[in-house]
């Protein structure tokens, strides 16, 4: 577990900091997926990095061995929702940062309609006004897994829960295609409770 005086840092920082082709990159991610600074970015590429390196070890090994840990990667990979069901472990190199920015918890939100920009939906998830099923999620990083990913709605307890509500009327003005209509929303939560 470790000593809880210190930390160890869960990114890797880039090679080359000051490429500029590296730092626009970066900050079309930032605005695009709503982070708060670099080091969030930094943690999910980190991430990618350690499932490519465990497939390209698994590559390596004869097929017999690695029969059990590459069908436990892919599982992993399937149930957080990056990869489907048949992949391959090719598939698990070809994959993108995009790929886990999208099942981060701040992009379903703003996916599934709940608010105007991603931006939005990161406040509404440090303020304790989205859960997932019955629990109460804080943090907008969390990635969603495949099955929960159903079950993303406002709190019961949070104000946003009447469909009456000032920001829900304004996100179905803004965005009617995408907006859940109340009843949808009403469904929704009539099924967690």
């Amino acid at each position: 577990m470790g000593d809880p005086k210190r930390h160890r840092k869960k990114y890797e920082t880039p090679r080359f900091p000051w490429r500029t082709d590296v730092l626009q990159a970066e900050l079309k991610l930032l605005g695009q997926y709503g982070l708060r600074n670099k080091r969030e970015l930094w943690r999910h590429r980190t991430m990618l990095s350690r499932f490519r390196g465990i497939a390209r070890s698994l590559l390596s090994m004869p097929l017999e061995q690695r029969k059990k840990l590459e069908l436990q990667l892919l599982n992993r990979l399937h149930r957080l929702g990056i990869l489907p069901k048949r992949a391959a472990l090719d598939d698990v190199l070809d994959l993108s940062i995009e790929d886990i920015l999208e099942r981060r918890l701040q992009t379903l939100v703003f996916h599934k309609g709940l608010t105007n920009s991603v931006h939005q939906s990161r406040q509404l998830i440090t303020h304790r006004h989205i859960v997932i099923g019955n629990r109460k999620i804080y943090s907008p990083s969390y990635l969603v897994l495949r099955d929960e990913e159903a079950s993303i709605a406002y709190a019961s307890t949070s104000p946003l829960s009447n469909s009456k509500h000032p920001l829900r009327t304004s996100i179905q003005i803004a965005r009617p295609e995408t907006a859940p209509t109340s009843e949808a929303v009403n469904r929704t939560a009539e099924k967690e409770a």
